[in-house]
């Protein structure tokens, strides 16, 4: 649509419809506030109910017997031995003496020459070894395309001893180069010395081929075979039950197999990462092999006549290192409460306490099992304190004053403004948005009821909060705070006294309200408020259609949708009459022109 612009009457025509416009878009700036204000009270109803949840999380806690029943131990000599309890562990004391701590059984080797060292490949040192620890494996070697121009390539793994050694050709390797091959005589060794053009030296200790002339890129080096040495043995272990811990193909051992590029540390590396439970080391003062189980005890299999709690086999551990496999454990020795026992650990738990034996002794050690009443007292005030939290924020939504001066900004009021002052407006024009609610209200009211009834069918001493010592606040202004009297003397007496009936006070299952615990009963109602507010708000998974709050956003962007389209509609209205305007004063204007040619 061609739109003229005052160019016969003079007007300023668009600012004259940007003017009647603002008076039309009235309604639309209301809709738009009223929808700013819905989205505000669905943003403020999801922060309670995220309130909501936590605390109800923090009560959930409360309800495990553990948050009521903490136990304090405490050692006569710690040095000696050490204790925890569990909570299910019973007020008592007990009594330790003629103790013998477990040990681990352990193995060591016979010196090892002095030459070897535990850093370098083995089968580098296999001079101070005997040749029988070894055992031939052969190594199926795929073909390995050339990336660059090179005359060293290096297998996988050293210790090589032969090549092709399975097809019959024990001297060549082939490789080709555009399609035409060449085989290279192998000569295995420690020292290359001069490589003919035809011939490719094998470091039998690192595995690296160097090849007498330069490899171009993209040859073939085709597939072969060679002979690797390898060390081959296995240790078996038991556990507790006398169940070996090894494979049962095995029979119940653990096999391992080394290439003779590893070193000796890295070999007992290796078995003490292993599932057999030593710890294995190398010591260079001595030159002898340490294995040591990690568990304690005299752990033998079941059906061993002899009762070993380690077995070797294989050259390399019964040959070259000379391990026993006769090392036995010994099992804790102790007397508890007059009772002669062992155990296999050294750290043990009888009738909910747990000790650590530190050390041998032959006097006794009292260990003493009580409650630990500070920590449930800490675990109730910090309760109570997180409660007061959650109903002082949730009152100060449902008592804050609605300002009625400040609604919401339209992006043209917003424009005008800084984002402080904008910042500022927005925090006024968001106040008072749940004043009064009614789900939130009552929702408090009913944990206050929660709180202060009675709980019917208790076996103990106590009934309700004022028992323990735990009332309202006597100022009105704190609207049903809690307070824990005095210093907490009142309530520690009674964990002290009574701590099952504390316990049943806050967390007793029932089948009415009334046989409920106070915890419980205060669950039930956040979860009853939790959905009310759901209902209204929402959650931020939930589509429109789901809550009430969604529904009339909803309603109020169809409106504004609508309402827009009108007015499009209205202002292409105003700039066809101003333009009829402005051609009917240009046909006057000609007719005049006319008129005045006549009479001049």
């Amino acid at each position: 649509m061609v739109r003229v612009s005052g160019l016969a009457s003079g007007m300023d025509i668009d600012q004259i419809v940007s003017d009647l416009m603002k008076a039309e878009r009235m309604p639309i700036d209301k809709m738009k506030k009223q929808k700013q204000t819905l989205e505000w009270q669905r943003d403020d109803y999801r922060s309670m109910n995220l309130l909501l949840s936590e605390f109800n999380n923090l009560a959930f806690n409360m309800t495990l017997q553990s948050s009521y029943s903490s136990k304090t131990v405490s050692s006569s000599d710690e040095t000696k031995v050490k204790a925890a309890a569990t909570s299910s562990a019973a007020n008592a004391s007990y009594t330790l003496s003629n103790v013998t701590m477990a040990t681990a059984a352990q193995s060591i080797s016979t010196s090892i020459d002095s030459s070897m060292d535990p850093t370098k490949s083995l089968w580098s040192q296999r001079g101070s070894m005997d040749s029988s620890v070894w055992t031939e494996k052969t190594v199926e070697q795929a073909a390995i395309t050339l990336s660059a121009d090179t005359s060293t390539v290096k297998l996988a793994k050293g210790a090589v001893s032969a090549v092709n050694q399975n097809t019959g050709t024990l001297n060549s390797i082939s490789v080709t180069t555009d399609g035409t091959s060449k085989a290279y005589t192998v000569r295995i060794g420690t020292a290359a010395g001069i490589i003919n053009s035809n011939e490719v030296f094998i470091n039998e200790d690192t595995g690296e081929m160097t090849f007498g002339t330069t490899l171009t890129s993209g040859s073939t080096i085709e597939a072969f075979s060679y002979q690797q040495n390898v060390l081959n043995f296995s240790v078996t272990t038991y556990d507790s039950t006398g169940k070996a811990t090894g494979n049962i193909q095995d029979g119940g051992s653990t096999p391992f197999e080394f290439d003779g590029s590893t070193s000796l540390n890295t070999l007992l590396t290796q078995i003490s990462n292993s599932k057999v439970g030593i710890s294995a080391f190398f010591d260079e003062g001595t030159n002898k092999v340490v294995m040591t189980r990690k568990d304690t005890g005299n752990l033998s299999s079941a059906d061993s006549a002899d009762g070993s709690n380690m077995v070797f086999s294989g050259g390399f551990l019964t040959g070259f290192l000379q391990l026993a496999g006769d090392a036995k454990g010994t099992d804790a020795k102790f007397t508890l409460n007059g009772l002669e026992t062992t155990r296999k650990s050294n750290t043990f738990t009888t009738g909910g306490v747990t000790y650590t034996l530190q050390n041998n002794f032959t006097g006794d050690v009292r260990v003493n099992v009580s409650n630990d009443t500070q920590k449930v007292f800490d675990t109730i005030k910090d309760f109570v304190t997180k409660y007061n939290e959650l109903i002082e924020k949730i009152n100060g939504k449902i008592t804050e004053e609605r300002d009625r001066n400040y609604q919401p900004l339209t992006d043209e009021e917003r424009e005008k403004l800084t984002d402080k002052q904008a910042e500022q407006w927005d925090e006024k024009a968001k106040s008072g948005l749940l004043k009064g609610d009614s789900i939130l209200s009552n929702g408090l009211n009913q944990m206050r009821s929660n709180w202060y009834a009675s709980v019917s069918g208790m076996s103990g001493g106590f009934s309700q909060l004022t028992d323990i010592g735990i009332s309202t606040s006597a100022n009105y202004t704190d609207r049903g705070k809690l307070v824990i009297e005095g210093d907490g003397t009142k309530l520690k007496e009674a964990i002290e006294k009574d701590p099952q009936s504390v316990m049943d006070l806050f967390m007793k299952s029932g089948s009415t309200t009334s046989e409920k615990g106070i915890v419980r009963r205060l669950r039930d109602t956040i979860t009853q408020t939790i959905s009310k507010v759901e209902q209204r708000a929402g959650r931020s998974t939930w589509t429109s259609e789901q809550f009430l709050l969604g529904r009339n956003l909803k309603s109020v962007n169809s409106q504004i949708t609508s309402f827009e389209s009108r007015l499009t509609q209205v202002e292409d209205r105003y700039y066809r009459q101003f333009t009829a305007m402005e051609k009917a004063i240009q046909n006057a204007n000609a007719q005049s022109a006319q008129l005045s040619q006549y009479f001049s």
